[in-house]
């Protein structure tokens, strides 16, 4: 029995000790709530189009500049794929003589 009224005055003592705290707490005013209420909703809002803008930014220059970079290296490839075709290319071999390479068809 002792057990039950000590577990008795332990719940009663904490709910005068859970109020009496409450009691100190400095509770905002309704203004001060929605004044920190609309100035936490303009910073996300802000940060979010900030985010928005970057992402758009960012999202287009990457699409161009791979589109860009895909026409330069088509270019390049032509050009290569076109020397390739024109010229020779003529080696040394061990013995000092030289020899055409055979992926390369010879210049009239």
């Amino acid at each position: 029995m002792a057990k039950v009224e000590k577990e008795k005055k332990d719940k009663s003592h904490f709910f005068k000790d859970f109020k009496a705290e409450l009691k100190k707490v400095i509770w905002p005013t309704p203004k001060q709530v929605v004044n920190n209420t609309t100035a936490v909703v303009v910073i996300v809002l802000i940060t979010a189009l900030i985010v928005f803008v970057l992402d758009l930014t960012f999202e287009t220059l990457n699409t161009h500049g791979v589109n860009r970079l895909k026409s330069i290296v088509r270019v390049e490839e032509n050009v290569i794929d076109n020397n390739t075709v024109d010229n020779t290319t003529n080696t040394i071999d061990e013995k000092g003589e030289q020899e055409t390479d055979a992926n390369t068809v010879p210049e009239e």
